[in-house]
């Protein structure tokens, strides 16, 4: 019913994506825990748009406690390098299954990044 990511001419857009796993969170309730995973598949879904991470341009983070911006904006500072992506955060009420904490949305364009 939708795509987890589309590529678009050298643009590429990702659904949010989150640390959901059929036996629960994978992190548990750890919100950095949670983010880390949440950033590996928003690795791994670029890479498999023939980008790399640095070519990320836009971030919508979506979380269900703005008290812990601080441990997304860790994970984060573990992916990013060099200019760091335009970001949106927001708080949500819930996110699509109970425990998840934390939901990112990314876009960019294949080979933006310096040094591409």
């Amino acid at each position: 019913m939708f795509s987890n990511a589309r590529v678009y001419g050298d643009h590429f857009f990702l659904s949010g994506m989150h640390a959901g796993a059929a036996e629960g969170p994978v992190g548990g309730d750890d919100t950095y825990a949670q983010a880390t995973e949440t950033f590996r598949r928003v690795r791994e879904l670029t890479e498999a748009c023939g980008a790399r991470v640095d070519d990320i341009l836009v971030l919508r983070v979506y979380l269900t406690d703005i008290n812990d911006k601080g441990a997304v904006g860790k994970a984060r500072s573990e992916v990013f390098s060099g200019d760091f992506p335009c970001s949106t955060l927001v708080e949500v009420s819930a996110l699509v299954d109970p425990g998840l904490k934390v939901e990112i949305e990314a876009q960019g364009v294949i080979g933006s990044a310096s040094g591409s």
